[in-house]
């Protein structure tokens, strides 16, 4: 690689781990919904709402397309934030 080159990339880079850090921002408020979401919850088994996650995973994919990004990109991302967030529910989830 050029030194130019690895100029740029280390530039992208950089770029690349401020945006990271303002995705996790965003996925710590999600994460503080999520919680809200959970208190409101009697069951466990109202953890996982199939509708709902099918809703999410269609508008997702509406919302990627008419972005112009890849829907296969962000629906992968979308299921592994999904069930992520399944799994931290079950793991924290308190009767009532």
């Amino acid at each position: 690689m050029s030194p130019l080159n690895k100029k740029k990339l280390g530039s992208l880079r950089n770029r690349l781990d401020k945006l990271d850090g303002e995705l996790l921002i965003i996925i710590k408020k999600r994460s503080s919904l999520v919680n809200e979401v959970l208190k409101l919850k009697v069951f466990k088994k109202e953890i996982i709402d199939q509708k709902r996650i099918n809703f999410i995973l269609k508008k997702i994919k509406q919302k990627s397309i008419k972005m112009k990004i890849d829907p296969k990109i962000t629906n992968r991302i979308w299921k592994n934030m999904i069930w992520s967030f399944i799994d931290y529910e079950n793991r924290n989830f308190k009767k009532k």
